[in-house]
This record gives C-alpha cells, sequence and structure tokens, in this order.
C-alpha cells in the first residue's frame, strides 16, 4: 500500500514554547476514521484519540500503537506509589523541551501545571530553557532527564545521587528516568511524522 504524502504550505508552524493547546498536522495520510476495526480501537486503547490524527497515523500499525499507550499511560497514570504525576510531566517537559518538540512540550507542560500548581516555574523552563534554575527538587529532575535526552549512556550514578540529593526515592527515580525515555523516543517520532500548528485559539 502507497501512503500519501502530504504538505501544508499555509501553515504557520510555531517557533515559540507554549502551555497554549497546539494542534498538529501529519506528512503522511492518517488511517481513515470510518475504517476503523475492532483491532483499531484496541490499538487507540480510549475511543477518544480516534479524533487526533497523530493516533489515527499511528492505528496503521494498532498492535504496536496499543504497546504504545498502554506503556505511555503506565508510566504517567499509575502514580499510586513513586513520584507524583506532577513531576513526571516535568519529566516529559523538560525532555520534549530539550529536544525541540513544541508540540509535545506544549502538552506535557500544561500537565505539569494542572498537577504542581506552578505554572510560572513550567513556563521559565519552556522560556529559559533547560538550564533553568527553579529549586533543588526540580532542577535535579530537569538535568537528569535532558542527559537521557542528550546522551542517554552518560546517565549514570552522579545523576542518581543528585536526584537522592534533592529527596527522591528509588521508586521516584524510576519514574523520572521511564517519563524521560518514554518522551526521548516519542518526541522523535513525532518529529518525524508532522508539525504542530498555531494555538487552537488563535
Amino acid at each position: 500500500m502507497t501512503e500519501t504524502t502530504l504538505s501544508y504550505p499555509e501553515n504557520r508552524e510555531p517557533t515559540a514554547f507554549t502551555q497554549e493547546e497546539l494542534g498538529w498536522l501529519p506528512w503522511l495520510e492518517p488511517f481513515p476514521a470510518e475504517q476503523l476495526t475492532e483491532r483499531h480501537w484496541a490499538g487507540l486503547v480510549d475511543a477518544s484519540r480516534a479524533k487526533s490524527p497523530y493516533f489515527l497515523l499511528l492505528a496503521r500499525d494498532p498492535d504496536i500503537l496499543q504497546a504504545r499507550t498502554k506503556t505511555d499511560k503506565d508510566i504517567f497514570y499509575n502514580t499510586s506509589n513513586g513520584l507524583p504525576r506532577a513531576e513526571r510531566e516535568l519529566a516529559a517537559t523538560a525532555t520534549s523541551r530539550s529536544n525541540g518538540c513544541i508540540f509535545c512540550a506544549s502538552v506535557h507542560s500544561r500537565f505539569a501545571t494542572q498537577f504542581s500548581k506552578r505554572g510560572a516555574d513550567v513556563q521559565r523552563l519552556l522560556d529559559e530553557g533547560v538550564d533553568v534554575d527553579i529549586d533543588g527538587r526540580w532542577n535535579a529532575i530537569v538535568a537528569a532527564s535532558v542527559t537521557l535526552t542528550d546522551t542517554p549512556i552518560e546517565f549514570g550514578s552522579r545523576q542518581i545521587e543528585a536526584l537522592r540529593v534533592a529527596g527522591l526515592g528509588d521508586a521516584e527515580i524510576v519514574d523520572v528516568i521511564n517519563g524521560a525515555s518514554f518522551f526521548n523516543w516519542a518526541n522523535r517520532l513525532m518529529l518525524s511524522l508532522g508539525e504542530p500548528t498555531p494555538p487552537v485559539s488563535s
């Protein structure tokens, strides 16, 4: 099957990191929503994701999409133990900021703000970049996430010790690693498949 390559000459792709809700345009034709089968719906996991061109594009391989989505949900929603949701989202935001994924950074910075109630600090991360000085705990999470993003093999005892000094326990450190590692991969996938569009309200 030949995929259709799409182009959007009229799109004004955002160039600044923001907490506003952005749209996203795929460069390949998403799977037609009206042709979704039970296997595709199982792959989407949440029926509401059928409204997203990104997830409809990934639905062309529903088994991989299902594994991806369940991994995503377990990392970010299974918060009975370990890192609070806000700081899982902080790790994803820092990773996305480092990778230059404006769309993912917008999504996860909004969640980081929602769960932490620290919107100004989250915005500083977006505005000033990953070297921003916020506080010891958040600085350690951001630094560990960036190391995992930039050169994963460089992540090691130094970053783990910095997280421990900042007050994180072993389960919380695992959550930082999972959140940053997953989004280091997810950013690259999204960046290779399409482009963000201006804020929905604009």
